[in-house]
Parts: C-alpha cells; structure tokens; sequence
C-alpha cells in the first residue's frame, strides 16, 4: 500500500486529498484524518476506477504550516495492518500568472473558406521521399497568427488547426492511446512569465470531438510540460507550487521562496490522484545550476524545472530536470530516487559527449538506452543543442555516447524541445524555443527541415501516423469576378481527402458534377465552367479511390 502525500513530505497542498494506492476501497478502514490547527477532518472515500485504491477527500482545507497525520487499518488475506502517514503543510508563496509575451507580424495564413483560421505559415526547406510515414504534429504560440494545436501533411501543408483564444496556449499534441484507441491529447492553458503552465490536458477523438479532461488535482493546475497517457487509464502529469522556504543553506533568503516541482498519476476516468511526487522531498537545493540568490518570492527559486516523465515498465518513472541537469529513475511506489544521470551526483560516469546542460525530454528506449535533448544554454554551455543518444551500463555504472544529432547552421534552443525515435529508425527533433523542427535519418543525415516564423514556438513537435474523420462537414465559398467563379473548399482535420469535386444544379434533386481538382493543400480552388447552372452547389471531398468521404451543406448561389 502506498500512501501520499508520502511520509515526510514538508511541501503539501492545503487542497491535498489523501491517495492509499495498491489495494480495494473495501480493505480500508478506520480513517482518521487530523491536522494539528484544524483537528480532525470529515471526508469521503472515493474508489479509483481500476479497483486497486481510493482517496480519502477532506471536507474542507488544511491550513498552512500544519502537521498532519493520517491513521488507517488495511483488511487484507484475514489479517489486518496499521498505516500512519505523517506530512506538513506548505506555506503557499502567491506569484503573478502574467501571460509571455505575444509577437504579431503578418506571416499568418488565411482562406477564404475558414476566415475564423490564421495559423502561422510553414516553410520547408528540406524533404526527401525516403521520409517515415505520418503526419507533422505541433502547437505554435508566442508567434504570429493564432495560437493552438496543428496538423501538417507529411510534406508540411496544414490539416488542422484548432484556433485558441487569446493568451491561451496549447502544448505537447501529439496521438496516444486510450481505452485501447487513438486520440489526440494536448496541454492548453496560460504559459506563464515563470516558464511554467497553468491549464488542463485534453483528449480528442479521431473526429476532434472531446473524449475526456484531465486536471491535476490537491488544488493545482495542470502544467505545460507532460501528459502522458497510460494503458491503465490514468494519466501522468506535471504541475508546479511556489511556496515560502529558507534558502539560506544556498545562497538565499531566509525568508525566501521556491518553485517546487510535481508529478501526478491522475485516474482519467474519475479525476482522483493515484500518486503524488515533489521534487523538494527527494532532492536537494544544492543538486540546482540556478542561483538561489537571484530568486525572490515573486520570482521564486525554480530550482529543480521538471520537463518529462516516462513511466518505465518496471514501475519507475523516469523525471527529467532541467534545472539540475539530471534523469532520475524514480520508483513509482515510494518515491525514492533510484539513480541519477547527468548534474552534481551522477549514479554514472560520464563518457566523452554524454553530460547535459539545461536538458528536456529524456526517453528510454527499447534496447536501454536514453534520448535527451541536450538544450546546452540559458545560460550557454556549449554552441549548439542537440539530440543525444546515451547508453547505460547498470554493472559498471558508465554512460556512452551513441550518437548526436545537430543542426546545420547550429541551433541553440534555451528552452522546450525534444527528440522521438521513429518506427522506421529515424528520429523527429524539435527545436523548442527556436521556431524549427527536423527529421533525420538513421545514419544522422538531414530528411525533413521546416520553420514557422521568428519569434514562433513549439514546445515538442511529433511525427505520427494518424487518420481524422471531422465530425463537422467541409466548408466552400464562391469568389467571383470578372473571370469565371471559383470555388474555395476544405475540410479542417481531414487526412485522407485526395480530390475535391463540386456538384450545381437548379435544385437539390438535380446536381450535377461541375468541376473537379486534386487537393490543392488545407484549401483546394476549382474553377467553375461558364455554363455552369445553379443556383444551388455542394462540394465533396473524395480519398484516392474517389469514393466520397464527405459532403457539404447545400448552398444557393444566386450568381450562377
């Protein structure tokens, strides 16, 4: 049975529920929950939907700076065991929530056919046929035109878009699995001036109709950095606290503050936390390359920097920090750091090229080695980021360089970014902070090269197979002048769309095919014959067997 907040923990939530992971709500008996300034605590049991556990849910907050302790009796195989959780509660440090800073220009794309769509452009200016299979997937922000998560085709022309409201931003899109499907999932929320999120995660179908919201829970917003799905029906998340600590062991205030980094399992299903890590129970000030004398309670020592988890099939998780330049393997039941890779205490010695600086993104993959990216700045440690591919020996502790991806002119990225393996051996990078985002081959050569414009950002940016069905029906408009009409048709989302035709005629019982155009991108023109007879029209959207995948509503057209 595991029960968190873990033991000890000083840096708890006063909105915190109280999760016993590992056996049936059933098994639990004898709650009793009593602060040492607000007494004891009423509350309800609420079951995880996997079965194998329930969070007790406080009917009201703890106060800060309180002891808490948690007493439980556990039914299992006809014997029954004591459980005792003790854990203090944190004094919260209240930071400004000012959104990052928006650069507009004019390298925005519009159609005619979604008006309400103006994400920024894409340039490519690499690709090769021998690129993998699948679709581009990103989410510009900070940059020109709308922010929000994008689909491009393989060879980089949009999909999708879904247009966000302003100051809202979206993060990590990308296609995972739930309830044994593929959906599409993202961050969306504010990206703060604190370089952390304050939102939900969402899941979409392949018709882009919400499946599910996740949000983190214990009185925090979901951050920007991961969400990641598991086959269990839960989800991983980050989120980040600021509250009130003495910093003088390093270099601050006594009466300082730090930004503490958290990960959470949440059951997607029920909202409720399974787990609870945070890194200021399990790591030290002292491990941080961020200056805790620079820090103050409005702009809090942002110490450890969480950007990753993994959920390895041990159990464990694998954190990566960016403020502490290290990976830890964290054991998924207690908590404990189990080794470290990289920073001030590494579990392994460094081969030439293997230490990060500032790093994002650390994956394990499937022969045990690691893929990080190496962001290498803010402040510069070296003159370019990179994508790194480290090996592990677990008996004589030693890390190898395997291979390094680079960019060529170099790249320095001081934030974001990451690195996917691809199926087919290739390897997706995307820049970050920088508005680029590459694929390489296997032996390091440059496939895929594209940008959006200056001042644009990604946090990741993906590589996936994926097929959209939009729920909604395409979309046309008709332009006309003094040349013949033209029709403007698109279908946003639509993957498999091959051709677009139009259909006119007197009335709806009498249309017929007036003209027809391959895919001409995210909007395709046809042009309309002279003798074309309305007034009303519909467009279709055909797939390469020009079998119709969907239809327009019927619109009069009074000019034809």
């Amino acid at each position: 049975m595991t029960v968190s907040p873990l033991a000890g923990s000083r840096d708890v939530s006063p909105r915190s529920q109280i999760s016993f992971l590992g056996a049936a709500a059933a098994q639990l008996r004898a709650i009793s929950v009593v602060g040492s300034q607000t007494g004891a605590h009423r509350g309800r049991l609420a079951s995880y939907s996997q079965g194998d556990g329930a969070s007790f849910l406080p009917a009201r907050p703890f106060a800060e700076g309180e002891r808490v302790t948690v007493r439980a009796r556990l039914r299992r195989a006809g014997s029954t065991a004591a459980l005792l959780d003790r854990f203090v509660i944190a004094r919260s440090d209240p930071v400004s929530t000012a959104p990052e800073a928006i650069h507009p220009s004019s390298q925005f794309q519009s159609f005619a056919s979604r008006p309400d769509l103006h994400p920024p452009t894409v340039t490519v200016t690499a690709s090769s046929p021998a690129l993998a299979s699948g679709d581009v997937f990103v989410a510009p922000y900070t940059g020109p035109g709308q922010a929000g998560p994008m689909i491009l085709d393989q060879s980089g022309r949009l999909l999708w878009f879904k247009a966000l409201a302003a100051h809202t931003s979206a993060t990590n899109l990308r296609v995972q699995q739930y309830q044994g499907k593929p959906v599409l999932t993202w961050w969306q929320g504010d990206i703060t001036d604190h370089g952390y999120g304050l939102g939900d995660d969402e899941i979409f179908d392949p018709t882009y109709s919400p499946v599910a919201v996740v949000r983190a829970g214990n009185g925090y917003r979901a951050d920007l950095h991961e969400f990641q799905l598991t086959g269990r029906g839960t989800a991983l998340i980050t989120a980040y606290n600021s509250i009130r600590c003495n910093l003088s062991s390093v270099g601050g205030a006594a009466l300082g503050a730090v930004t503490d980094s958290v990960f959470q399992e949440i059951d997607v299903r029920t909202g409720l936390v399974r787990f609870e890590w945070t890194s200021l129970d399990h790591v030290g000030l002292d491990e941080s390359y961020e200056r805790a004398r620079k820090s103050s309670t409005a702009f809090p020592f942002d110490f450890f920097h969480i950007n990753s988890l993994n959920l390895d099939s041990d159990g464990s998780v694998l954190v990566s920090a960016r403020n502490t330049w290290t990976v830890y393997d964290v054991d998924g039941h207690s908590g404990r750091v189990i080794w470290r890779l990289g920073g001030r205490h590494s579990s392994f010695t460094p081969g030439p090229g293997t230490l990060t600086a500032w790093q994002h993104d650390a994956r394990p993959l499937a022969d045990g080695s690691i893929s990080i990216f190496d962001n290498g700045s803010s402040p510069r440690v070296r003159g370019q980021s990179r994508g790194l591919l480290v090996d592990l020996n677990a008996q004589n502790r030693t890390a190898t360089l395997v291979a390094q991806l680079t960019h060529s002119p170099p790249l320095v990225a001081d934030s974001q970014g990451n690195m996917q393996a691809l199926e087919n051996g290739d390897w997706f990078l995307g820049w970050g902070q920088l508005p680029y985002f590459s694929e390489y081959g296997p032996d390091g050569k440059l496939l895929f090269d594209a940008h959006f414009p200056a001042h644009t950002q990604s946090y990741r940016s993906f590589r996936y197979p994926w097929t959209g069905r939009p729920s909604h029906r395409p979309t046309f408009v008709m332009q006309t002048g003094q040349g013949p009409a033209t029709i403007f048709a698109s279908w946003n989302g639509a993957t498999l769309v091959a051709s677009w035709r139009v259909l006119a005629g007197r009335d709806p019982a009498s249309l017929q095919v007036v003209a027809q155009a391959p895919r001409g991108g995210f909007e395709t023109a046809l042009a309309l014959p002279a003798a074309t007879v309305g007034p009303d029209v519909v467009v279709q959207a055909l797939d390469a067997g020009e079998q119709v995948l969907g239809t327009s509503a019927t619109v009069s057209e009074p000019g034809l």
